[in-house]
């Protein structure tokens, strides 16, 4: 079947499974005319890439597994135990960013519960509230304003 039909039996985009062929985890034949032909087995392999990838593999990792794996329709396994320790190491790689994102969590949680309530939903208090000075300004800004404003002068050239 040709690309068009590819993309609609997989629900896969052809420009991502172009980018999947370039990547070498897609091996479609070409015709003679250049197009692109893929087969029932590339349908197979579509799913497990896009399992792979919700699984959190990165591509690269994924070219390393997809030759050992099998896949029995509904999920793929490794065909040999030797594939385990990859596999452990992106679990591990996993791990840490689920321990960052939850230490960011908790420390969002922190600010959260260290902020007084103001009493009401008067956006003036919070501005009054957020007023910074720095030493030598006649006024003082609020402090959203300051950043935004080294933000401008930063692109400029």
């Amino acid at each position: 079947m040709r690309m068009g039909e590819f993309s609609r039996r997989t629900g896969v985009s052809q420009r991502l499974l172009r980018y999947y062929e370039e990547q070498g985890l897609l091996k479609p034949s070409r015709r003679p005319s250049g197009y692109r032909e893929f087969t029932e087995e590339d349908i197979a392999t579509v799913r497990g890439i896009r399992m792979l990838l919700g699984a959190g593999l990165n591509t690269a990792t994924i070219a390393e597994l997809m030759p050992c794996m099998v896949d029995d329709g509904q999920t793929l396994a490794p065909a040999c135990s030797g594939m385990l320790p990859d596999l452990n190491r992106e679990r591990e790689r996993i791990n840490e960013a689920v321990a960052g994102l939850l230490a960011a969590r908790d420390t969002l949680d922190a600010v959260i519960a260290a902020t007084a309530p103001t009493g009401g939903d008067d956006p003036e208090a919070c501005s009054a509230a957020g007023a910074a000075k720095r030493p030598g300004d006649a006024t003082a800004v609020p402090l959203g304003i300051r950043s935004d404003q080294r933000r401008i002068r930063r692109r400029r050239p």
